[in-house]
């Protein structure tokens, strides 16, 4: 298979997606510092760059959060082509794979907030080059952590009020709030 590499922006100017024409992983895997990293050989190998702040994973790309300094018109070309190096020789993402099968648990409530996350946040944060995982539902408070792109996205917390927690309202009326965990 030839595999092709193309970048594209995310809301956060410190990441870019690097999206390739093959699956790379069932699910998503965030690898945010060098030490995290030590089950990915494909994480390892990016970390050994030293313009390279943060590593995340799903289906058919990866995200790379850059270190302050360096600019991505220096760093795409060889980012780009690790990238497709490191898939063409396959290298892997996890040595332990993560389960495929998405499972919800908690309440009638807790299970529904999870089924929408799931079923229509994760898609369009995925599209962003981040990712989202609940945490847990409260008194009306739905915590979720956001990683990849997401994490440190200027953004993020507008995505988070305007779009999560307005949706979730709308379909849980339990939901009051919603609040992102820091990493």
């Amino acid at each position: 298979m030839n595999i092709s590499v193309y970048t594209e922006a995310t809301p956060n100017p410190a990441t870019t997606k690097f999206i390739v024409n093959k699956l790379l992983i069932n699910g998503s895997v965030d690898y945010p510092t060098r030490e995290s990293a030590e089950n990915s050989p494909f994480a390892k190998e990016l970390y050994k760059f030293s313009f390279v702040n943060g590593v995340f994973f799903a289906s058919n790309f990866v995200t790379v959060t850059k270190t302050e300094g360096s600019e991505w018109e220096d760093i795409l070309p060889i980012l780009k082509e690790f990238v497709k190096g490191a898939v063409e020789s396959e290298l892997k993402v996890q040595i332990v794979e993560q389960e495929t099968d998405v499972t919800f648990e908690g309440t009638d409530t807790e299970i529904k907030i999870q089924q929408i996350l799931n079923d229509y946040v994760r898609p369009a944060v995925e599209q962003d080059g981040g990712a989202i995982a609940y945490r847990s539902f409260d008194a009306g408070v739905v915590t979720v952590e956001l990683r990849g792109s997401c994490s440190g996205c200027p953004s993020s917390t507008i995505t988070l009020k305007s779009g999560i927690e307005n949706l979730l309202k709308r379909m849980v009326p339990e939901v009051t709030e919603v609040v992102s965990e820091a990493m």
